[in-house]
């Protein structure tokens, strides 16, 4: 506390947080010790957020959260709250209890829901510095809780804030891996405490009986007691209550008292205050912690007076306490959980049942929800009661809108077991299988085959099942049977609507299968699909933003693809339809970025990021979004940029699990960058760590993994292998009808290959690449494959076909490409003895690669200046105002007289970004328009 607090005066700064952990079993004095951490803290002026775990809430979602949190917003008004967590609201307000669940499909996921509390309590933690968070029982905390507080926990130290958290380490659940990682934080045991001595438990004694407690007598209620500071408390204190005089005389007494004081002694003693006192202590051991008193009388079937009544013998015989509760209701609490524990064990089953069923119709008639009423419907015996099945299913969407779909599963699966009426079964079945989707799909996949036999199942459920089965038939890489499914569905349907559904999601589907069987045959019916279609709804839309990206991956023009995608953007397309999707946004701005129109792509990808956040989908969404971000930097030659969007991207996959999609698009977008930005190592390490070439998906990812591993290969001299794997890869793609080097580099990389040991081979190589980039036609990808070609060939032709690669590069948003055609135009005129362009277009190279962030080939071109002792002319631009590639191209179109769209036209890029452009050039140059040419001295 000292750490936390002694700098408060010279500002937070100097004050250090940190986490404690304390284990010990039943009774040691963790509460006490804890009780006295939070007197001490409010004391220091600390704000004091505080929790305790409960045996019968274990099951709540986010029940230690909220007790944490609602303290702070209980007193705002719903504007206020919706003020003070701004953006965050809708994602962790359900979460909290703040507000009750909206209904929808697109609810947030765990992690968005995580997030969402880091961001709440940090600014509780900014705002009411230095703040002290105690969680009681831990072991009995809710797994959503805990998930956070251990992810939250490292945060700890750069916060104001201390963490305290206390628990029975003998009772922490098996599969409670969140609160054994945070007891055993940085490798640090939990401070464990010890049994009371012989002298303190004779102290406590005297305090209580009096000083002349002989030694004997002192002695034998520490071995009664074990030095367990609960009933050492309690054992002193009933001895004072029944005027026991402590000497030794008196230790069979004493040995009587003490089986009162736990186990079946306490339920005897309970027993003996009356029918309607044991009934209400029943119901406040069912309810659990913190429950209004009138919710408690009204379970137990007790009036007013009679529930006062009790309630007062309860808390003379220190079984309950009473404390003003959140909007000064009145609660009830058992003195301590050892003595919750025991009377709850005490109740005979079937009256627990019971009174688990009374609890969950007293929490509903109170207006708590069904959430509150869940883990009690759980405890039933199942009877067919429609209405209970109802219940679980509204917890089920309530969780699912708190972001806690492990709590749903389970009361759908609860529902399911009521049984539902015939006619509801299906849709049960349904909600079960999405809830189990991203967590176990092989269980989505059963549950769902199980609602399509079902007899009674509506059309729309029917659409609505098939689709979702599909789904989870493809990411558990069933991708034959999704479109199996889907096939057989169609003919099913006498719907023309579902029908054109079916096949959209069939086309998604076969488009990323790696064992598609007639891959041209899919493209040439799919080209037929997309002629009729004019993107009326949401399915044509989606055909034909998968016709533009089919367009793409076979190297069909780029203006039949850009048409295409075009027309799919026509009408919006949104990225968190769970019915639809994302997948077809992804492929379309994908398109855009391969037919050289970055921003665009940007600019979708930017949207997407948006609705994820808006939604709290941080998870597998967020991490393919933030990927492809970054392999749209990296195409554009911002590789500093790229790798921290491909990182964020991995980092987030890597929470998700291992070997999962989103990592391998991210692990192969960031070998691919690193090997731009000339790491080597890196790459290396990245590669190993995640088995990159110790085989490859079925499904079709991007950039493609064995092209990937070819490249790395490549770079680390191993000749013969990367071969062998672009070889293969190429094989591969070509059985597909995939062409497009822009899409896969592979002849690109294989030709560089060859020439290190026969240049007729690369020859033959690169010119097939070079006439499939020029049937495609972006300027981008046909500089590569010339830049590839001339490697190929002897340095007179090298030139010349350099000189076309830097033309067409110009034009292209790749910047690192053509800084690497302009390093390779200067080395071959270098060679052929023309040491002024050489220099010119090397320092344009070197400058171009600084820029991009691609150290390697800026060294290259420096080392090639510096050997040659070439002086470089410099570009019209001091060295502060230096152009970027993009900016200097679009300067030079600027200067001939080009408007912006004509320019965008040249560039392939969107007017405005043309705009932001030649604003940044006319800065750094200090004129205008009408001044480019001289500033640059054309």
């Amino acid at each position: 506390m000292d750490d936390l607090c002694g700098g408060s005066d010279l500002g937070s700064a100097t004050r250090r947080g940190g986490v404690l952990t304390f284990a010990g079993s039943a009774g040691i004095g963790k509460t006490t010790l804890l009780a006295e951490a939070r007197r001490h803290a409010a004391e220091r002026g600390c704000t004091v957020l505080f929790a305790r775990g409960g045996e019968q809430e274990k099951q709540v979602p986010f029940h230690v959260m909220r007790q944490l949190i609602q303290p702070a917003y209980a007193a705002m008004t719903e504007g206020e709250r919706r003020d003070s967590l701004g953006a965050w609201y809708d994602i962790v307000a359900p979460a909290l209890g703040l507000t009750a669940a909206a209904q929808g499909p697109a609810a947030p996921d765990p992690q968005g829901v995580r997030d969402g509390l880091d961001w709440v309590v940090t600014q509780l933690s900014v705002r009411n510095a230095p703040v002290v968070l105690v969680l009681d029982d831990a072991h009995w905390a809710d797994a959503e809780s805990l998930a956070w507080l251990t992810s939250f926990a490292a945060r700890a130290e750069e916060l104001a804030m201390l963490i305290i958290v206390a628990c029975r380490p003998d009772e922490i659940p098996a599969d409670a891996a969140f609160l054994r990682a945070l007891m055993g934080r940085r490798g640090t045991r939990p401070h464990e405490l010890a049994p009371l001595t012989t002298g303190a438990v004779a102290r406590i004694v005297r305090d209580a009986l009096g000083s002349g407690a002989d030694d004997v007598f002192c002695r034998e209620c520490w071995a009664i007691t074990a030095g367990n500071p609960f009933e050492v408390v309690e054992l002193a204190m009933k001895g004072r209550d029944q005027g026991l005089k402590p000497n030794q005389d008196n230790i069979p007494e004493l040995r009587d008292l003490a089986s009162a004081v736990k186990g079946s002694g306490l339920i005897d003693r309970l027993e003996q205050l009356g029918p309607s006192t044991v009934r209400l202590a029943w119901a406040a051991a069912v309810l659990g912690n913190a429950v209004p008193a009138a919710t408690v009388a009204s379970v137990a079937a007790l009036g007013e007076a009679q529930a006062s009544e009790a309630i007062s013998q309860l808390r003379a015989a220190r079984i309950l306490t009473v404390l003003t509760g959140l909007r000064t209701k009145e609660v009830v609490e058992f003195y301590h959980p050892l003595i919750a524990t025991a009377v709850y064990r005490s109740i005979p089953p079937g009256v627990r049942v019971a009174m688990h069923g009374m609890a969950a119709q007293a929490l509903i008639d109170g207006g708590y929800g069904a959430s509150a009423a869940a883990r009690h419907l759980l405890e039933m015996h199942p009877e067919g009661d429609p209405w209970v099945v109802q219940q679980l299913r509204q917890a089920a969407n309530e969780s699912f809108a708190a972001g806690a779909p492990d709590a749903a599963r389970r009361y759908l699966a609860r529902a399911l077991r009521e049984p539902p009426e015939p006619e509801d079964r299906a849709q049960v079945l349904f909600e079960l299988g999405a809830a189990n989707l991203l967590h176990d799909p092989m269980t989505t996949i059963n549950q769902l085959r199980t609602a399509l036999e079902e007899p009674k199942t509506e059309p729309t459920l029917r659409e609505a099942i098939t689709y979702r089965l599909a789904q989870a038939l493809a990411h558990t890489g069933q991708l034959a049977e999704a479109v199996g499914l889907l096939d057989d569905e169609a003919r099913r349907s006498t719907s023309a609507r579902t029908r054109l559904r079916m096949q959209a999601e069939q086309f998604k589907w076969n488009s990323v299968r790696g064992d598609e069987e007639n891959s041209p045959a899919r493209s040439r019916l799919l080209a037929q699909f997309a002629k009729r279609l004019v993107g009326r709804g949401l399915a044509e839309r989606h055909i034909l933003g998968l016709r533009a990206w089919d367009a793409a991956m076979r190297g069909e023009p780029v203006g039949t693809a850009l048409d295409f995608a075009e027309q799919a953007l026509d009408g919006g397309m949104s990225w968190t339809d769970q019915d639809f999707g994302f997948e077809v946004p992804v492929v379309v701005a994908v398109t855009l970025m391969y037919c050289d129109q970055p921003g665009r792509a940007e600019e979708l990808f930017n949207t997407g990021i948006l609705e994820f956040e808006a939604k709290g989908w941080r998870g597998t969404h967020l991490s393919f979004v933030y990927t492809l971000l970054g392999y749209v930097r990296y195409r554009r030659g911002r590789l500093a940029e790229a790798e921290d969007f491909v990182r964020n991207g991995l980092e987030i996959a890597n929470r998700i699990g291992q070997d999962n999609p989103a990592q391998w698009y991210a692990v192969g977008t960031l070998v691919e960058t690193l090997l731009a930005r000339g790491n080597l190592a890196e790459a290396q390490k990245v590669a190993r760590s995640y088995r990159l070439g110790e085989g490859f998906p079925q499904a079709i990812v991007y950039p493609d993994p064995q092209t990937v591993f070819g490249r790395l290969l490549l770079a680390q001299g191993r000749v013969e292998e990367a071969e062998r794997q672009l070889a293969e890869a190429g094989r591969r793609l070509d059985l597909r009808g995939t062409r497009n080097p822009s899409w896969s580099s592979w002849q690109l990389d294989l030709a560089l290959a060859q020439a290190t040991h026969d240049t007729g081979m690369a020859r033959a190589t690169a010119d097939e690449a070079v006439a499939r980039a020029r049937a495609f036609g972006a300027a981008s990808i046909i500089g590569q494959a010339l830049r590839v070609q001339a490697a190929t060939v002897e340095p007179a032709q090298a030139a010349v076909l350099l000189e076309e690669a830097v033309a067409h590069l110009e034009q292209s948003p790749a910047a690192c490409e053509f800084a690497h055609a302009l390093v390779d135009h200067g080395t071959v005129l270098q060679t052929m003895g023309d040491p002024h362009r050489a220099a010119q277009q090397l320092y344009r190279g070197m400058e171009g690669a600084t820029a991009c962030g691609a150290d390697a080939l800026a060294d290259r071109a420096r080392g090639l200046l510096a050997s040659a002792g070439l002086r470089p002319r410099r570009l019209h631009t001091s060295e502060q105002d230096t152009l970027t590639v993009a900016e200097a191209g679009a300067a030079r179109h600027a200067a001939r007289g080009l408007d912006n769209a004509a320019i965008a036209k040249e560039m392939r890029m969107d007017p405005a970004a043309v705009g932001e452009l030649l604003s940044a050039v006319f800065t750094k140059l200090g004129t205008n328009r009408t001044g480019l040419s001289r500033a640059l001295g054309m």
